[in-house]
């Protein structure tokens, strides 16, 4: 993992300005039994690594407010795992408080069984715990207990935190704008999965010939290429969905057989260092777009354009969205699919049989990542410099009565990675192939490989 102390240390400290006096508890994400003895592979709390940058297990974070009435400046401390040789034998390496410590920035560290002791004496006469209540049912119970032995402790003269605030709300602010090293590290894992939806229209293109091609071999060469680039997992469970498939928002089984008039989407992305990528592209199995295929596609393509245009600093969070509908509804009027004027089909909202989902989310250390769309008065949030989203229109035609024969179980979507800078946008996923021309040149010739940045 990519850890740069200043960085974890500067996000700590604009956290505690922004608590001024308190003691915030961010714990990490439990370790997770798959069947019997054996676990999922691990992946911390997003939240938890946002502040520390360590991805070990059985960790908690304490931020501690400054009391300047005191003396008392603010304060970092880690709660982990103990060094221990003989464990490190069996499930390999852990750093232990001390190297911790060090090596992370933190202004004290303890072990994690020091955790129920030391924990009690750290809350008493805080003015406010900063905490994620409902978010873990074991933690909530644990820090009820601690606040349950201070306030025994009133007639000793100790109190407890008269107020608990949401900490995930003060940290969504900050994880909303990207840092320069979150923006690089993004940019790589972008490239990567770039890479790899090339390599799949490359791997469809090249075995069409045998007997048979499986929506779960097209899979495999997403993995082999996260993998080989140093990505250190899928950012999330990938859909290689082809034909009738693809009208499944959320399909997953990725065992079907594909079929050389099919279209195949594919919604694929990796994880780098904690950050996601996420890309969708849609390209027809036999390497050239049938007559409705490239319709519906080139509605969708232009919709998506249309949308990442409007990704700029000061347009509102809904503006690539609306922009995107309005091209996407006046497509679907002229192909006879919604009848009615743009603004008919629009108001009654037919066109959600053929486009269902909106057009993007925030995306960051989660896929679908931290930060709210609308601010408290319900209005939508406004772009800014450093914001990261997806630009993703669709359109899915299952059979029905209304809609001609030649459309049926045609599947598409576009999906890139946006970055909102000063001046307008840059496209992160810019190197993953997606105009038509582009993808059957590709699936006919192939292109050179696309070197990746270390």
């Amino acid at each position: 993992m990519t850890v740069n102390l200043k960085e974890f240390q500067h996000r700590r400290a604009l956290l505690l300005r922004q608590m001024g006096a308190g003691i915030a508890i961010i714990p990490t994400a439990a370790e997770a039994i798959r069947n019997r003895d054996s676990h999922y592979p691990y992946r911390f709390d997003s939240y938890f690594y946002y502040l520390t940058g360590f991805a070990e297990p059985e960790s908690v974070l304490i931020l501690i407010g400054g009391d300047v009435t005191k003396n008392e400046p603010p304060k970092s401390i880690l709660f982990c795992r103990d060094k221990d040789i003989e464990r490190e034998i069996w499930d390999g390496f852990r750093y232990g408080p001390e190297a911790a410590q060090t090596q992370f920035g933190f202004d004290e560290a303890y072990t994690i069984q020091q955790l129920d002791v030391l924990m009690p004496e750290l809350i008493g006469n805080q003015a406010q715990l900063f905490y994620s209540l409902g978010a873990d049912q074991h933690w909530d119970a644990r820090v009820t207990g601690w606040l349950n032995i201070v306030k025994n402790k009133a007639r000793m003269g100790i109190s407890a935190p008269q107020s608990i605030l949401d900490v995930r709300q003060l940290i969504d602010t900050q994880r909303l704008i990207k840092t320069p090293f979150e923006i690089d590290l993004m940019r790589r894992s972008a490239n990567i999965a770039a890479s790899a939806h090339n390599r799949a229209m490359r791997f469809v293109a090249d075995n069409l010939a045998k007997a048979t091609l499986m929506e779960y071999a097209v899979e495999a060469e997403f993995l082999h290429e996260f993998y080989r680039h140093g990505a250190q997992a899928p950012a999330y469970t990938s859909i290689v969905a082809g034909g009738a498939n693809a009208c499944t928002l959320h399909y997953n089984a990725n065992n079907a057989e594909l079929k050389k008039g099919d279209l195949l989407l594919i919604d694929a992305g990796c994880e780098l260092d904690g950050y996601a990528s996420d890309i969708t592209r849609t390209f027809p199995v036999s390497g050239k777009f049938s007559a409705p295929q490239r319709d519906l596609y080139e509605l969708v393509l232009n919709a998506q354009l249309a949308a990442i245009e409007a990704v700029n600093p000061g347009n509102h969070w809904n503006t690539p969205h609306e922009v995107a509908l309005n091209v996407l509804v006046q497509g679907l009027i002229d192909f006879k699919l919604c009848k009615g004027s743009l603004e008919e089909v629009l108001e009654s909202g037919s066109y959600r049989q053929f486009y269902m989902h909106r057009t993007g989310h925030w995306l960051g250390l989660d896929v679908h990542d931290a930060g709210e769309y609308k601010d408290n008065k319900g209005d939508w949030a406004i772009l800014e410099a450093g914001h990261t989203l997806t630009v993703e229109p669709g359109c899915y035609v299952r059979p029905a009565e209304n809609v001609p024969e030649h459309f049926w179980n045609i599947g598409i979507r576009i999906e890139d990675d946006v970055l909102v800078t000063a001046s307008g946008n840059e496209v992160l996923t810019k190197n993953a192939i997606k105009t038509v021309a582009d993808i059957e040149a590709h699936m006919a010739h192939g292109a050179p490989e696309m070197r990746l940045a270390s």
